[in-house]
């Protein structure tokens, strides 16, 4: 999921900007430029670090901005389906709860919750097998596999990553271990 990776691009540094210390200024565009952008279809750049100016930036006719090359370390969150996933609960709502995990949520819908049927408490926040009686709220640690992905590139935190807990070795944390221990 977490990666860091090396990587060059460029920035613009507006006309306003060019009397203070280029290197500080190039650290915060960089940041505002390159964080919370969405690359290559499913990478999520949370931190740039390391920044560094790359020679002299390049003035271009009629602009009055500097467009300088940079050089960062990017700290990535790549989506995979199949990738399990720890989280928790967020959020409940009538067709399932809302898993947050890393800097994304995902759905979690009831069907998918467990083998039993589903019983929804919106009051107390609470989703219950029937049969079973195990409960899900706000707050719980869960384990649960990405089923799909559809990244919404203009606002990675809108995308769309579908969840399922109905495998084994999935489910509620505390469920787990009672599975292990018996």
């Amino acid at each position: 999921m977490y990666k860091m990776e090396k990587k060059e691009d460029t920035i613009r540094i507006p006309p306003h900007k060019l009397d203070e210390d280029l290197d500080q200024v190039a650290k915060e565009i960089a940041c505002e430029t390159f964080e919370g952008n969405l690359e290559d279809g499913n990478k999520l750049i949370i931190m740039a670090t390391n920044i560094e100016r790359l020679g002299d930036g390049k003035i271009v006719h009629g602009d009055g901005g500097i467009y300088q090359r940079v050089k960062y370390d990017a700290l990535l969150f790549q989506l995979e389906e199949n990738e399990l996933i720890y989280g928790y609960v967020c959020e409940i709502l009538k067709f399932g709860a809302f898993v947050r995990f890393g800097p994304l949520d995902g759905l979690l819908h009831i069907s998918q919750i467990m083998n039993d049927r589903v019983e929804v408490d919106i009051g107390n926040q609470r989703l219950r097998g029937r049969e079973s009686k195990r409960e899900i709220g706000i707050n719980d640690k869960l384990r649960a596999r990405i089923v799909t992905v559809s990244v919404n590139e203009r606002s990675p935190r809108e995308s769309k990553i579908g969840l399922t807990m109905r495998q084994a070795g999935l489910g509620k944390v505390e469920w787990i271990k009672e599975k292990l221990e018996a």
